[in-house]
C-alpha cells in the first residue's frame, strides 16, 4: 500500500484520565516555594471540607442519640398505650387488664393511679407525680425494676412505703429507711370544705431512670395505698400497656377495640409526646441545613483555589496544548486536582466524625475533667450522659453530598482552564 493510500486521521490525543493527566494533576497538588499561597488555599479547602463533614456526622449522631435515648426513657417509664374509662370509672380494672394481657403483641398491661402531690422533708420540698402500682407490675416496668440503686421492691405492696428517683432523693436529702411526707390537694371533706391530705411514708427503694425529669419528679407507691390517698373509690386512673413492638400502635389499637367491650378511650405515646418529638425533628433538620453550609463554603474555597491555580499555570497549560493535549485533557487535569482535595477531605472528615461520634461521651468526660466544668448538666438536657447514635444511611448521605459538591465546585475552573488560548497565554512569556 502506498503512502497516498493511507488516510490522514489527525492527532488522536489520549484516552480520558490517562496516566499523564493524573501525574500532572497530582504534581500541581505538591507545593513549591513560589506557589505557597495557592497551596495554603488548597489546605484551607481540605480542612474546611474535613471539618464540615466531621461536624455534620457528629451533630447528626448526637441528635439521633438524643431522640433515641429520650424515646427509650419516656416509653420505658410511661408505656406505649393508655386506656381510660368512659361513662363510668375503671372499677373493673382487674378484669380489663386480664383481657388486655391476652392480646397478641401486648407484653403486659397493668392498672395505675396517678396524681400530683407535694413531697417534703425537713430539708426541702418539691412537686412530684405520684403513681400507684402493684408490686408485680412495678418490677416489670423496665425503667424502674431494672434501675434500683438503693433499697429494694420485695414486699412493696405490704411495706406501705414509696420508691423515688435518685435526683429527688438528693434534693430532699433522704435515703432508704427515711420518711417522706406527701401532701395531696384533695383530701377529706369537712364542713369547712376539702382539706389537703398529708401522710408520711418510708422510702423503700431509690431508682435511677437516667432522665433527670423522671428521676426528680416521680414517686411510686402501692396501688391500694394510692387509691386511699387520692380518694379513688375502688377504681384507677388508667390502664397502661407495654407492647412487644412499640411501632405497631395501630395494630394494637384495633386488637384492643375488638377485645374490650366496655366504653374506653385509647391514647398512645405518639399522641402524648407529639409536640416534643416534633420539635426535636425540626431542630435536627435545621441543624443539618445550617451545618451543610460549612461544606458549601469549603467547596467554594476549592473554586477560588483552582481559579488561582489556573492563572498561575496558564503558561504550563499553553505548553501542554501545543504538545498535543486536548481541551478535555486539560479540563480533566484540573478536575482531578480539585476533586482530590474534596474527596480526600471528605474521607478524612468521615473518619474523624466517626471516631468522635463513637467516643463522644468519653471525650466529654475527659474535657470536663481537664477544664473542671460540667459540659452536659443533666438538669438542662434531661439525660445524665451525652448520647450518640451513628446512622449509616445519614453518614452515607453526608459523604455523598460532600463529594458531589466538591466535584461540582471543580467544573467551572476546569472549564476555564480548557478554554485558555495558548497564543494569548504565551504572548508575554
Amino acid at each position: 500500500m502506498t503512502d497516498a493510500a493511507v488516510p490522514d486521521r489527525g492527532p488522536t490525543g489520549t484516552g480520558p484520565f490517562a496516566r499523564f493527566e493524573w501525574m500532572v494533576a497530582l504534581r500541581y497538588l505538591r507545593a513549591r516555594r513560589k506557589e505557597g499561597f495557592i497551596s495554603v488555599i488548597a489546605g484551607f479547602s481540605f480542612a474546611g471540607i474535613m471539618l464540615g463533614v466531621a461536624t455534620l456526622i457528629i451533630v447528626m449522631s448526637v441528635m439521633n442519640g438524643f431522640r433515641s435515648e429520650l424515646l427509650n426513657k419516656i416509653v420505658g417509664l410511661n408505656g406505649h398505650i393508655f386506656i381510660g374509662g368512659v361513662d363510668k370509672p375503671l372499677t373493673d380494672y382487674g378484669e380489663v387488664a386480664a383481657q388486655l394481657n391476652k392480646i397478641p403483641g401486648v407484653r403486659f398491661a397493668f392498672p395505675l393511679v396517678e396524681g400530683q402531690a407535694l413531697a417534703s422533708t425537713q430539708a426541702n420540698a418539691g412537686g412530684v407525680l405520684v403513681r400507684g402500682v402493684r408490686e408485680a407490675d412495678i418490677k416489670r416496668i423496665p425503667a424502674i425494676g431494672e434501675t434500683i440503686r438503693a433499697g429494694g421492691l420485695d414486699g412493696f405492696d405490704q411495706s406501705g412505703g414509696v420508691a423515688i428517683g435518685r435526683r429527688l432523693a438528693e434534693q430532699l436529702f433522704i435515703r432508704p429507711g427515711d420518711t417522706l411526707t406527701l401532701t395531696a390537694p384533695k383530701g377529706a371533706e369537712t364542713p369547712f370544705g376539702i382539706t389537703p391530705r398529708v401522710k408520711s411514708y418510708p422510702v423503700v427503694a431509690i431508682f435511677e431512670v437516667g432522665m433527670s425529669e423522671f428521676d426528680a419528679g416521680f414517686v411510686y407507691m402501692p396501688l391500694s395505698e394510692s387509691q386511699g390517698f387520692f380518694n379513688r373509690d375502688g377504681d384507677v386512673t388508667a390502664i397502661e400497656l407495654f407492647l412487644t413492638r412499640p411501632e405497631a400502635i395501630e395494630e394494637a389499637r384495633r386488637a384492643i377495640e375488638e377485645a374490650i367491650e366496655r366504653p374506653i378511650v385509647i391514647s398512645d405515646w405518639r399522641q402524648r409526646n407529639k409536640t416534643f418529638f416534633g420539635v426535636l425533628e425540626v431542630e435536627r433538620n435545621v441543624m443539618f441545613l445550617i451545618l451543610m453550609l460549612i461544606v458549601i463554603v469549603a467547596a467554594l474555597n476549592i473554586v477560588s483555589g483552582l481559579i488561582m491555580l489556573v492563572k498561575d499555570k496558564s503558561a504550563d497549560i499553553a505548553i501542554l496544548r501545543t504538545m498535543g493535549a486536548t481541551r478535555g485533557a486539560i479540563m480533566r487535569i484540573f478536575l482531578i486536582t480539585g476533586a482530590a482535595i474534596g474527596i480526600v477531605g471528605t474521607l478524612a472528615g468521615f473518619l474523624l466524625g466517626l471516631v468522635i461520634s463513637l467516643n463522644v461521651e468519653t471525650i466529654r468526660g475527659f474535657v470536663s475533667r481537664m477544664t473542671n466544668t460540667n459540659l452536659f448538666p443533666a438538669e438542662f438536657y434531661f439525660l445524665s450522659r451525652l448520647p450518640s447514635e451513628v446512622n449509616p444511611q445519614e453518614v452515607a448521605t453526608i459523604v455523598i453530598m460532600a463529594m458531589v459538591l466538591s466535584l461540582i465546585a471543580t467544573l467551572y475552573p476546569s472549564w476555564r482552564a480548557a478554554r485558555l488560548d495558548p497564543v494569548e497565554a504565551l504572548r508575554y512569556e
